[in-house]
């Protein structure tokens, strides 16, 4: 069970108001407010599909870029010894510490898709309605 929607390289949240009766959500992973609700779930993905296609059209009108969700790196904290350890395991592999980290998180995300992983998938927070 997904509890997020995709279009165009973005990720949607999914989130219920039960004092209101509605399903609502926001663009997940970009600074910029971009929220959408619905009745149902293919009112809610219609919604988030039009959220993501006005904030696009919005950027181009502005002549502004529209921020991308990733942008395919980020900086990890492992203290020292580990990574020492990581460089001599990547340098033993005979590929980069960046290929020998990208691998590991590759094989990590790998595991929770699988089925056995699956019950891990889709947790969202829990927000409060207005």
């Amino acid at each position: 069970m997904s509890r997020t929607l995709q279009y165009k390289g973005y990720t949607g949240s999914v989130e219920v108001s039960i004092e209101d009766g509605c399903l609502f959500g926001k663009i997940q992973f970009i600074n910029d407010l971009v929220s959408y609700e619905g009745q149902t779930v293919d009112e809610l993905r219609e919604s988030f599909r039009n959220a993501v296609d006005g904030y696009l059209d919005m950027c181009k009108e502005l002549k502004e870029k529209p921020e991308k969700p990733f942008k395919g790196s980020f900086n990890v904290r492992i203290g020292s010894e580990l990574h020492r350890e990581a460089a001599r395991a990547a340098r033993e592999e005979g590929i980069s510490l960046n290929e020998f980290v990208a691998k590991g998180v590759k094989e990590a995300v790998e595991r929770r898709e699988s089925p056995v992983g699956n019950t891990f998938l889709g947790r969202s927070r829990i927000a409060a309605a207005d």
